[in-house]
């Protein structure tokens, strides 16, 4: 579920996620189809991770801290 909020939080913005979507190769339908797939949650997360001011404020918005977002992604690429 935080994996999908942070993704969530991504998307908010339009600069963000074509950021993220230049940056993982992913477009909007691979992304839509590939929810389900746990290393498609974790490259949102580890976009967050790779930039600190980012991480910093989706863990804020989210409720979280920046480590449980860390451990999140970590938890999915294991």
């Amino acid at each position: 579920m935080l994996a999908l909020a942070a993704l969530g939080w991504v998307l908010d913005c339009e600069d963000r996620a074509a950021r993220y979507l230049e940056l993982t190769g992913l477009d909007p339908n691979s992304l839509r189809s590939g929810l389900q797939d746990p290393a498609i949650l974790a490259s949102a997360l580890e976009f967050l991770a790779n930039h600190e001011p980012d991480l910093i404020r989706a863990a804020e918005a989210l409720a979280v801290s920046p480590e449980e977002l860390v451990a999140a992604k970590d938890a999915l690429l294991s």
